[in-house]
Parts: C-alpha cells; structure tokens; sequence
C-alpha cells in the first residue's frame, strides 16, 4: 500500500466541537466524521496538514445561502475577533500537542522534511501544524514567531472572510476567484515574513487578486493545499488555468479537494459524485502543472465528500481508480506522498 500524505484536514475542529459525542479521542474509531487514527492507519493515510481553524460565532454559512437560477450565492463569514481567534487557536494547538504525547511515538509533529520522511519510513503518523485564516496573529507578527516556535509550518492568510490581512472568497456557484480584495499591506509582509521564516503559504481561499499578490510578494512555490480546477467546476474556490500557469512556474503543487461541490459541474452538495470526477480533476491538474505538481487536499472532516470514498478508508479507492485511469507506481507515489516531500523542502527550513 502506498503511503498517503494529504494537504488538508478539520479533524481537530471536529473534536473540539464535540461533533463525534463525548470524551471521544482521535484514537478511538468512530462511525462519526471523516478521519481517527484506527481509520486512517488501515488506509495508508500516513499524515498530512491537521488545520486549525477559528469559526465565527453564532454564523450558519447554509443559513446564509440563497438559491439563483444558475446556483446558489452565500455571503461571507463576518470578520474573527484576534484574541478570540487565538484562544481558538491555543485550545486546537494543544489538543495537537496532546494527540502526540498520548500516541506513545505513533503521532508526531514534525518541523522539517527530514522528520517527515523519518515518520513516513517507520509508519508513523506525520502532523503539520497548519493555521487555516491568520485571525489570531497579530498585525505585529509577534504571535506569529511564537507560534513558528511552536511548530507551525503552514499557514493559510485567509479563510472565507475577511481579516487584517487580505479577504477570501465566499461559498458561491458559479463564482469568479476574482470576487474581492487581495493582501493589505500587512498581508504582504505576513507572507515575506512566513518566506524568512520557512512557513508555507496556503493559497487556498485566497481571491484572485490576493493569489496575484502572494505571485508578486513570495520567492517561494505557490500552493494551495485544498483547491480543485475552476474549468470543471466554476467555483471561486477553484483555481483558473492561468493561477495553475503561475503555480506551474514557481514549482508550486495543488492537492485536490474532495469537497463535492468543488467538484461537480453543477456546484451541488451532492455526495453521489463519482470517483471518476475526482480523477477528472485529477488529471487535469497533471496536464496543467505537470505530474510533479498534483497531491491530496482532501478536507476530511471539513466537507461533504463522495459516497464512493465515505471517509479516510475510501482513500485506497481513489488510488484505484487512478490506476484504472493509467497511473503507474511511480506516479501515484509521488500523488500519494512524494509531490508534498518536495515542495515542503523547497519551502521550510531545516
């Protein structure tokens, strides 16, 4: 089985909220939610980015969503308090920390790629701390280099709203990425400042504009580690062919989302969507950006994902059918795990 590292998953905000009941670890296996341990080590799921996300308070996005004729427009989450993002953000980076003082050396956090291939060598389940919208780091950055001392290695500027920042796009089909604002100033040296640092950028959520920033600001590969192809399924969460030219040209890399509606061509939550959308997908990030450059983002625990991949058991499925497509070892390796050892070693430090 080939090992899998995957660009994106909620699986924290899952536990925090409670959502799998009471007292459940990530160690316990559940019928509940996407991705736990048990789970994900009889897949092959080897690691992969364990997001932490700030939600806004009191806010239903589908509450928020009004159907058009084409589709369906939903508004923008309303802004996060910065203190109250951090203590989000502590509460999740602890339960992080936790997971891996209590996995008796079955979970690490790693900080560099040397780590990681360590892990993935002796089967032991990878973590990149990975913050999805900078609300609970200041303008200051101060919070910033604390957090950097604390292992995080990834950062996403922006979520589906606004902030000190930059802006994200909002949850409507069909939407254009260039809907809103790009980076403010203080963006602009968030980014340079994570380039220094060796903190990868996240351009997942990022309007169009606020990607073309990132392009003219960064030395460093252009990601997005949750995102799917704006020309089979015309979301604002999808990337158009010339953001995958730019990302193509900095080496960068996208992991392809399992959102349904990022998927279809039609935008809807519709979970009977087909493996073969997922490799429709798939190969055309590969004919845009090269086999080098395409891995998983699979936002387990975050999305409405296919029926046919259920959860983190289903991902064997999907190497399936991408070798019924023509994916050999090699090039499922390197979609499996080996695109994501590379593009993090052109961007962290070790």
């Amino acid at each position: 089985m080939i090992p899998i590292f995957d660009g994106h998953n909620d699986m924290l905000l899952s536990l925090i909220e409670g959502e799998r009941g009471q007292n459940v670890t990530f160690f316990d296996k559940s019928d509940k939610g996407h991705l736990d341990f048990p789970r994900a080590k009889k897949a092959g799921f080897a690691g992969g980015f364990f997001a932490i996300y700030s939600p806004s308070e009191g806010f239903d996005l589908e509450a928020h969503m009004t159907a058009t004729e084409t589709g369906y427009t939903m508004l923008l989450s309303p802004p996060r308090d910065q203190q109250k993002a951090l203590q989000d953000t502590l509460a999740m980076a602890n339960l992080l920390f936790k997971i891996e003082r209590e996995s008796n050396g079955k979970f690490k956090v790693v900080r560099t790629v040397k780590e990681l291939q360590t892990c993935l060598k002796a089967g032991v389940m990878a973590a990149i701390f990975h913050i999805e919208g900078a609300e609970a780091i200041d303008t200051g950055l101060e919070v910033l280099e604390v957090l950097y001392q604390a292992g995080l290695r990834s950062l996403g500027p922006v979520w589906s709203r606004q902030n000190a920042f930059g802006s994200g796009v909002p949850f409507s089909f069909p939407l254009h990425p260039d809907c809103g604002d790009g980076l403010t100033a203080w963006g602009k040296t968030l980014v340079k400042t994570c380039n220094d640092l060796g903190i990868m950028i996240d351009l997942s959520h990022m309007t169009e504009k606020g990607f073309w920033d990132v392009y003219a600001v960064s030395n460093k590969p252009l990601v997005a580690t949750h995102s799917n192809v704006y020309a089979l399924s015309n979301s604002a969460r999808n990337l158009t062919d010339d953001q995958l030219k730019a990302i193509r040209d900095t080496d960068g890399m996208v992991g392809l989302n399992f959102a349904v509606s990022f998927l279809r061509e039609d935008g809807k939550p519709n979970k009977d969507t087909p493996l073969s959308r997922m490799v429709d997908h798939i190969d055309y990030l590969v004919d845009k950006l090269g086999i080098n450059r395409v891995g998983f983002g699979s936002d387990f625990d975050g999305a409405r994902i296919p029926d046919d991949i259920k959860d983190v058991t289903g991902l064997p499925k999907l190497v399936k059918a991408l070798r019924k497509r023509g994916y050999d070892d090699k090039a499922l390796e390197k979609i499996c795990h080996k695109n994501w050892l590379r593009v993090l070693g052109q961007t962290w430090h070790d």
